[in-house]
């Protein structure tokens, strides 16, 4: 009856196909090990909590409060990047708080892409890289992205393989769901350096900054030099903070870019729940032991899953960053492809993951770990899996 343009062009939800299976055998009293969601696990930090329950009791924290997020939990967030980074931005021009970054990521695209705009997005992808691209009515072309891959040298490839030019370049270091990483600031570095002489916007989406392992250091685009003339940065407080339900993020960098959001935003929403403000402010300048706490509980799960999947059979590299693990479906196997691999999972070994066809064509061939369970539970999925490859092949 109705048509619906932008609706038509988003594809089917394939992660919703496992999701359904999933809910279908819990309802039938099976116990399925839920790996699919990267949705966090671990309470959310005491010392914020009270802060949010404090600031709740207070009706002055009740009314609408600021689209682009209250002064100082912008102030907040700077003081953040400073510590972090050694990189200085202006509160009030330079960046603006979002209900998440996937609400500031896709309101960001909608006020700077046109329909008919090209922008360059990973492959594989976080759904909404491309998404938010076909709902604003622009045209996505991919730049493949995996362990092992020069990065800088795929983005140059498909810019040139391009036309019309590409508006912007959506990158996610570290990377969901790949799990790849660059690097220090060179990579960064160039690809500012290239964004300025093409007039190619960049937007990096730094979710992962603080789900690091073996040393590793993830940097961010706005290190490099020049950064803020082409590029904005997103991070969120979901992983680092374990706050996914609380909905906080940030865009900050070029402040021509961040204005655009901060427009578009003041017709479309109030900004958070105040008290949620406030408790995120305590986040960023209370007690950082937990960021640490949750980085290592990850490292630990990453390390079980990695050692218990060896022992099923499964051979998996074990990821430097994120709360995910990027497997290549066993050779026996890979004939089946990813969904249908997946649901071969759900029903013979009791464990949901997503599948790699999820995230795009470039993610066909493989399945995604999420980190959403206690090491028991990693070690019985482990044990289910071993029992279904065993009795498959």
């Amino acid at each position: 009856m109705y048509e619906f343009g932008r609706i038509k062009r988003l594809p089917p939800y394939v992660f919703a196909i496992v999701n359904s299976l999933k809910m279908e055998a819990r309802k039938r009293g099976e116990d399925i090990i839920d790996l699919g969601m990267g949705n966090p696990d671990m309470a959310s930090p005491e010392h914020v909590i009270e802060k949010l329950c404090e600031a709740s009791k207070n009706p002055r924290n009740h009314r609408y409060s600021a689209s682009k997020g209250i002064t100082q939990l912008r102030v907040a967030l700077t003081e953040w990047y400073k510590r972090r980074y050694e990189v200085e931005l202006d509160p009030e021009t330079e960046t603006v708080a979002t209900i998440g970054s996937k609400e500031g990521l896709s309101h960001f695209v909608l006020a700077t892409i046109q329909p008919g705009d090209v922008v360059m997005v990973p492959s594989p992808a976080y759904p909404i890289h491309p998404y938010s691209v076909i709902i604003a009515g622009g045209e996505t072309t991919s730049v493949p992205v995996g362990q092992g891959m020069d990065f800088m040298a795929e983005i140059e490839k498909a810019y040139k393989r391009t036309w019309p030019r590409p508006k912007m370049l959506i990158i996610n270091f570290p990377h969901n769901p790949t799990t790849a990483v660059v690097e220090g600031t060179r990579f960064f570095q160039d690809v500012v350096d290239f964004g300025r002489e093409n007039n190619l916007i960049v937007v990096n989406d730094l979710a992962y900054a603080d789900l690091v392992f073996d040393d590793y250091k993830a940097p961010s685009i706005l290190q490099a030099k020049g950064a803020k003339d082409v590029a904005v940065e997103f991070f969120s407080m979901t992983k680092s903070y374990s706050m996914a339900g609380w909905r906080v993020g940030f865009c900050s960098g070029n402040r021509e870019l961040v204005g655009a959001l901060i427009k578009i935003k003041s017709y479309l929403d109030y900004g958070m729940f105040q008290p949620i403000q406030i408790a995120s402010i305590v986040a960023f300048r209370g007690p950082q032991d937990c960021v640490e706490r949750y980085r290592q509980t990850y490292q630990s799960r990453r390390d079980v899953l990695i050692k218990s999947m060896k022992a099923a059979g499964w051979q998996i590299e074990p990821p430097r960053a994120t709360m995910f693990v990027w497997a290549g479906i066993p050779e026996p196997f890979r004939q089946m492809g990813s969904l249908e691999f997946c649901k071969f999972l759900i029903k013979e070994a009791g464990v949901a993951v997503s599948p790699g066809i999820g995230f795009g064509e470039g993610g066909e061939g493989f399945v995604r770990f999420a980190l959403v369970e206690n090491e028991h539970r990693i070690r019985q999925a482990a044990r289910g899996i071993k029992k279904a490859l065993n009795g498959k092949a």
